[in-house]
């Protein structure tokens, strides 16, 4: 048995369960989380601000498949962090928030970080909230986190220890035990999918961001299945497929499209409102939903069959019972074109003269790059049009919507894969939200390109007030010089014009050993892409 302060035997505790990074800042209240940190062989990544720390933490999540773990002190910390807590929330991304708190409050006022209610504040943006007063409750909250991010519904967790308590002797852990795995199998629920399926002659997938570890080609090709893919699910089904309408869902006009099928089948989507921008997906035909989250099973769209296992593990099984399709399918290829054709046009009428840019900066892309993209309007429709090669490739702030996401979060992306080239991609003013992070990006070296849409406003929010016919107001602010900005924290910046120039600013960028902001004036891009 090792005694140690509780602070140092946390590390310790996180380093047994495969935590190799963490992020933070420290200060007077959590130094004590900080004592254990190098003994136990973790790395610890300073954030500028708790905002980017939770960022960080959100892109290794989704860049690794592991827990992201931040820590903060106690008050602003943890109100810092409360926002990227929200996303992940949101997202569904496993992240670990582990704080000091104060000892009493109830009688005691006055105290530096002090808040009227710590846990229950942060408790509003992630699944649970919790104070550990021992070093038994700490080891126990600790082991339910990780068991709960094997088992369910990957979200954020806030464990806050009392700075008595962190500081107080503590014996080892206890031996950890094998993570609680799912092991629910719907047999019965899968043959009677399996009939409907062989019966049906316009089957529908939708595919959301909880299939991407799942191989659904197949299941499609024996099905002669028709398949939209969420804004999450992008990568999952190759362009090419005959059937497929694409990630255009948010598109009115293919509600009547879900409309024709007879049969839906919806796999790891929760069908949100940023998914459909509506409130029904529109099918008239039975609905099969499989999702982990129970919730999402007994939503409004009503699923006749919902079953609760893991995408991954439903495909296998469902395909020890459909074999290939022994009829001729009912969709005509002619018709996903020409739909995706008018979608494409709809979308591009809405973002106005976008399309040329994303082309460029897709034309320019690495097929296996990770992408981090912020809350602009070059995001918004890439989405849309940008079809992704791999899935799980593409990471926006989907349900939350924050703002200044891309930037810290393709930090922990490099973090989590240094073996794979990482691109943020933010708005002149959201970039502004987490731009002291670029800082950390120079420190470790990475090779990240940080491409900013510059449009000089508030370009989403002011086409909103326009259409609901009110004046626009507050939505342009002074930027910076940027690329004097990025020579200011010791980066690269470049600012190309033309697709050629974009193209090799790209290039140097994934091989600069530090990171470059690649400055996209829309006025450059727009009035110079037809150049060579």
């Amino acid at each position: 048995m090792t005694e140690r302060p509780l602070g140092a035997q946390i590390s310790h505790y996180l380093k047994s369960r495969g935590v190799d990074v963490i992020f933070g800042i420290p200060g007077v209240h959590n130094q004590e989380l900080y004592r254990g940190i190098e003994e136990a062989g973790i790395t610890h990544i300073l954030g500028r601000h708790e905002q980017g720390v939770g960022f960080m933490a959100d892109g290794y999540a989704r860049a690794s498949g592991k827990p992201g773990v931040a820590y903060v002190i106690t008050g602003p910390g943890v109100c810092n962090i409360m926002t990227p807590m929200g996303q992940a929330y949101s997202d569904s991304v496993p992240m670990l928030v582990i704080s000091s708190c104060l000892d009493e409050t109830a009688f005691r006022r006055g105290q530096l970080h002090q808040m009227l209610d710590q846990e229950c504040a942060a408790r509003t943006v992630c699944e649970w909230s919790e104070t550990a007063q021992s070093h038994t409750a700490a080891y126990g909250l600790l082991e339910r986190s990780f068991e709960e991010f094997a088992a369910k519904r990957p979200r954020p967790k806030h464990i806050q220890v009392p700075i008595s308590v962190l500081e107080a002797k503590a014996p080892d852990f206890p031996p950890r035990r094998p993570l609680v795995i799912s092991a629910a199998k719907e047999d019965n629920a899968i043959s009677k999918v399996a009939d409907m399926l062989k019966n049906a002659k316009r089957p529908l997938f939708v595919l959301g961001g909880g299939a991407c570890n799942a191989d659904v080609t197949r299941l499609l090709e024996n099905c002669n299945a028709a398949v939209f893919t969420t804004f999450a699910g992008r990568g999952l089904v190759p362009p090419t497929y005959p059937y497929f309408w694409g990630s255009f869902l948010s598109r009115p006009e293919t509600k009547a499209a879900v409309a024709v099928a007879d049969l839906v089948i919806v796999l790891g989507s929760e069908l949100a409102e940023v998914d459909l921008w509506r409130d029904h997906l529109g099918h008239t035909a039975p609905m099969v939903r499989v999702d982990i989250d129970t919730e999402v099973l007994s939503d409004a769209q009503n699923a006749e069959v919902r079953i609760a296992m893991r995408v991954e593990d439903f495909v296998p099984a469902i395909l020890k019972k459909v074999s290939a399709s022994s009829h001729a399918s009912e969709w005509e290829v002619q018709d996903f074109m020409r739909d995706r054709s008018l979608w494409r046009a709809e979308a591009d009428r809405v973002y106005s003269g976008i399309i040329p840019a994303i082309e460029a900066v897709q034309t320019a892309m690495p097929e296996e790059a990770l992408i981090y993209s912020d809350m602009t309007q070059f995001a918004y429709l890439a989405k849309e049009v940008w079809d992704m090669p791999l899935p799980g490739r593409w990471h926006h702030p989907f349900g939350f919507g924050t703002l200044g996401y891309a930037l810290p979060a393709a930090i922990g992306g490099s973090v989590a894969r240094p073996d794979l080239p990482v691109v943020a991609i933010a708005g002149d003013y959201g970039f502004q939200y987490t731009l002291p992070e670029l800082g950390v990006a120079v420190e470790l070296g990475l090779s990240l390109p940080i491409l900013i849409w510059d449009n000089k406003k508030l370009k989403a929010i002011k086409d909103s007030m326009v259409g609901a016919q009110i004046a626009p107001n507050a939505v342009e602010a002074l930027n910076p010089d940027f690329s004097a900005l990025a020579e200011a924290y010791g980066a690269f910046a470049a600012r190309p014009k033309t697709v050629k120039q974009l193209e090799g600013a790209l290039s140097n960028a994934f091989k600069a050993g530090k990171p470059t902001l690649i400055h996209l004036l829309v006025e450059d891009l727009i009035n110079n892409l037809s150049n060579s």
